[in-house]
């Protein structure tokens, strides 16, 4: 018995170390094989380095990722700058020109045919309804995008928060394991103090990074979706108003409509810039995903999401397996060698009933984890020091010379100290499933398939169908003010009736 607190000794040392040396080492292995394909490369223009392309890959880290892909909508942003320019210079010259009826002849001629009266509010009608459908189409998309960008968030963050929970429940194990050695190991134990602030340090990083990550989602999110909203509810009502105020044809009121109008136009080809660049972030954050599942170790997240190529992961799993199967042998050898010291062989009816300890680990070559495999009457590790505790000798009946008597022959601080290590072998492997998740990155893998599977199809749909409405709305907003502009002009100095088409008398 001796002899296996002393295996014991040699046992937890060699699994702590492949586990805080290899599992928690910040510098994990990214690199996949030489054969591996190479990531994924954009080539945009990038306004930082003097409009020169950005031959990077998706990195949400990178301003210069951002910046060009933000500037893939500049067909958008030039289109609001040039119609906005053509705003100030159509005020501009109205201010000065101060034009009248008599300074376009031929146009007042040609607006002032009936049926051109009776045209042009069919044209306001027609376009201001496309106007409404097309709002309708975008306050709609803006609601989907909405609620598939929030639950796409909530996978992404779920997955930070999982591996947090791993990690933490790694921490407590060799926290507990951390007490049970210190008096038998403190060098051992040291290392596991080292090893569960390491572990400390990354818990914390990965929540800031969910919290502040979160946060600046939320904001994004909400800014673009809350901006959409107002701008096209105050499109409706603006419409709606122009209605109105046609049919009670005040004037001023369309001229006022006009105006206000026009910026809308303006900011709606803003937002529909945006919204490509929305769209160009998720395709390439769809892709990356995808990339990310068919290869975690040579794509543009491996920066992002480190994760062990599979041959470390892999080697490290099957050390540990190997260390603990080969402890548990020998102290099932320790057994046999006892009853055969005793008189007893396997093959005698001695030996039958003897009870081995539970080995959880296959054999060479995978030592993969199987406990199913152990015998039904087989001592789990944890059980160890019940079964030891009938022949442990505690001090309090030492001195009686009850212990002899009863055969127990085991000393109380050698049933302590292989108390402890049993159970902090027994903690190693309730955790080795996390271990294993840690080591494989099982956790982001299957978060970022079910991203891939389910969401990232609806998601591309959703963003790609309110940027196509807003473009939409964009472009009929525009012919929409140009024919409120000539409505306007063909109104101007004519006298209506209330809810009339026609002027009343239109002048020769």
């Amino acid at each position: 018995m001796h002899s296996m607190s002393n295996s014991n000794g040699v046992l937890c040392p060699l699994v702590f170390f492949l586990v805080s040396t290899s599992v928690f080492s910040p510098k994990w292995i990214a690199s996949g094989s030489p054969t591996d394909q190479e990531p994924k490369h954009f080539k945009r223009t990038d306004p930082l380095t003097h409009f020169n392309n950005y031959n990077g890959g998706y990195d949400v880290r990178n301003r210069h990722y951002w910046v060009s892909a933000a500037f893939t909508g500049v067909h958008a942003y030039a289109i609001a700058g040039v119609w906005l320019l053509c705003g100030l210079g159509f005020g501009i010259f109205l201010t000065v020109k101060n034009p009248r009826g008599s300074s376009w002849p031929f146009i007042k001629q040609y607006l002032d045919r009936d049926h051109n009266y009776i045209l042009m509010f069919l044209l306001v009608l027609l376009f201001t309804f496309l106007a409404i459908v097309a709002s309708s189409f975008v306050l709609a998309a803006n609601q989907s995008t909405l609620w598939r960008t929030e639950k796409m968030k909530g996978t992404i963050l779920k997955m930070g928060g999982d591996a947090r929970q791993t990690i933490q429940k790694v921490m407590n194990a060799m926290t507990e394991m951390q007490s049970l050695l210190l008096p038998y190991d403190p060098i051992t134990s040291r290392t596991l103090k080292i090893t569960t602030h390491r572990l400390g340090r990354e818990s914390h990083v990965i929540h800031n990074f969910v919290d502040k990550s979160g946060h600046s989602i939320d904001q994004a999110i909400h800014t673009s979706y809350i901006a959409h909203l107002v701008i096209v509810t105050i499109n409706l009502v603006m419409l709606v108003a122009a209605l109105v105020l046609l049919l009670l044809h005040w004037h001023h009121g369309i001229i006022f409509i006009i105006f206000c109008c026009w910026i809308l136009a303006t900011i709606c080809w803003f937002l529909t810039g945006i919204d490509f660049f929305l769209n160009t972030f998720a395709e390439d954050t769809c892709s990356a995903f995808a990339d990310f599942e068919e290869n975690p170790h040579n794509n543009s997240l491996s920066s992002i999401l480190p994760c062990m190529n599979p041959s470390s992961s892999k080697r490290i799993m099957v050390d540990i397996g190997y260390t603990i199967h080969t402890h548990i042998a020998q102290l099932n050898s320790k057994i046999t060698d006892y009853y055969k010291s005793l008189g007893s062989d396997e093959q005698s009816e001695g030996f039958v009933g003897v009870r081995k300890i539970c080995e959880p680990f296959s054999g060479a070559p995978s030592y993969s984890y199987m406990p199913e495999s152990c015998p039904q009457d087989a001592i789990p590790v944890a059980d160890l020091p019940n079964v030891l505790a009938r022949f442990t000798c505690y001090q309090n009946k030492y001195s009686s010379g009850e212990c002899e008597s009863d055969g127990r022959f085991l000393p109380e601080a050698s049933y302590n100290m292989v108390s402890a290590y049993s159970r902090s072998v027994q903690y190693v492997i309730d955790v080795h499933s996390d271990l294993q998740s840690l080591t494989e990155c099982s956790f982001v893998k299957n978060r970022l398939s079910e991203v891939v599977s389910h969401q990232c199809r609806p998601f591309k749909v959703s963003i790609r169908f309110l940027w196509s409405s807003m473009l939409a709305l964009s472009i009929v907003m525009v012919l929409l003010v140009l024919i409120w502009v000539a409505k306007a002009y063909q109104d101007r100095g004519r006298s209506f009736s209330i809810c009339s088409i026609t002027p009343n008398i239109i002048p020769r």
